[in-house]
């Protein structure tokens, strides 16, 4: 596991970190708050005000506020649109190809046995239903990891996207890619990690839905009082260790810290403003609900009407009817807006904890001098290989 949380312009094992390579502290000497000049008495007497911060890139290298966050995101999303959403969609684009090609291998592998569910001559036994259930759960199996790469994988390329956005520097799709990529695995190891801190408390809060449905069928309400004294225990436990954590896929990216030290790196850095954490994650959660929702209610309003159930109708002429009457053009329209309002939800949420990240080094670590100095420095020429 490599550390590269350094203690000064280099990391513990030596070598040229970047500008995100581990925690450093404000440089010395007479420089003003954000690396200029000090303030001081001008030149007709008055007090002459501090310089402004820098601002080599979408934010400006200083402690920021909630519309900094928010700004620097949303320009981060309009200024390198090409790189977050062209890998955003390859991601997903791939996803659903792996996902079809595992449904369509699964149907050919136990094709006689799915007859057996429609066939009107065919008795469906549990050695039918066995090979289904092997079958379709390794499908599921499948989609669960490879939907987890996938969302690793775009937080990664979103956080080498700031990485540049910051710096103020180009960001090609290639280069995010394979950046991108080379983070993946770590950030995957963190989020599996985030999720088996989690299980316990969202294991409490899926057993208080399902006993508070048993309580409301059997009409007994023994148990009820103490699962709900758990739930309001488990969920504010949850809240607080998502939020701990909610740094350490950035960490993860830009750091090149392994999965331990980047779940470590963000207790550190979230310890002391878990509220200001909390409260802007939880903004940014409210304004993708909002976007989803005024793409969504138009679509439900435009549903159009199922037709007539004639009583003589056989139950497979009525399903294929109704079918029939959700496809079409309002389907194609479903699927294109669902997919536009996913892929801007899963850049703009990790850009946003990204953005915090650097927000909480640049006020705890004096990271906005290392990005000053690193943004005048032109970004090293991309390699070419030898002619022949």
């Amino acid at each position: 596991m490599s550390d590269t949380s350094g203690r000064g312009p280099q990391g513990q094992h030596g070598g040229p970190p970047g500008p995100y390579g581990g925690p450093q502290g404000p440089y010395g000497g007479p420089q003003g708050p954000y690396g200029g000049p000090p303030p001081g008495w001008g030149r007709n007497g008055g007090w002459a005000p501090p310089p402004p911060p820098p601002k080599p890139g979408v934010i400006p290298l200083a402690p920021l506020g909630v519309d900094h966050i928010l700004g620097g995101t949303f320009a981060t999303m309009r200024r390198y649109a090409k790189p977050l959403f062209g890998t955003a969609a390859a991601a997903y684009g791939l996803l659903a190809a792996v996902m079809i090609a595992a449904g369509v291998l699964a149907y050919v592998s136990v094709r006689e046995h799915f007859q057996a569910l429609y066939e009107t001559d065919a008795t469906f036994s549990w050695d039918h239903g066995r090979p289904l259930l092997i079958a379709f759960g390794a499908v599921w199996l499948v989609g669960m990891l490879a939907t987890l790469a996938v969302n690793s994988f775009i937080q990664a390329s979103c956080a080498a996207t700031l990485h540049e956005a910051v710096l103020g520097r180009p960001a090609t799709f290639a280069a995010v890619w394979r950046r991108a990529w080379s983070r993946t695995p770590s950030v995957m190891a963190v989020t599996v990690l985030l999720a088996l801190i989690l299980l316990l408390p969202v294991a409490a809060c899926v057993l208080f839905f399902v006993s508070f449905i048993v309580v409301v069928l059997t009409q007994s309400s023994a148990s009820f009082g103490l699962l709900f004294l758990l739930f309001l225990v488990v969920t504010p436990l949850a809240a607080w260790l998502y939020v701990l954590f909610a740094f350490a896929p950035a960490v993860a990216a830009l750091e090149t810290a392994g999965p331990l030290q980047a779940l470590r790196r963000s207790v550190r850095l979230v310890r002391g403003a878990w509220w200001r954490t909390f409260g802007i994650s939880l903004l940014a959660g409210v304004i993708v609900g909002v976007v989803s929702l005024a793409v969504r209610l138009p679509l439900q309003f435009a549903t159009p009407a199922p037709p007539p159930v004639d009583p003589d109708t056989s139950t497979s002429t009525v399903l294929l009817a109704q079918l029939r009457s959700q496809f079409g053009l309002y389907a194609l329209v479903g699927l294109v807006g669902t997919f536009v309002t996913q892929l801007a939800a899963s850049v703009f949420l990790p850009l946003v904890t990204a953005v915090l990240y650097v927000d909480q080094r640049i006020r705890k670590e004096g990271l906005a001098h290392t990005l000053t100095d690193a943004s005048s420095v032109p970004p090293p020429a991309p390699y070419e290989p030898p002619a022949p």
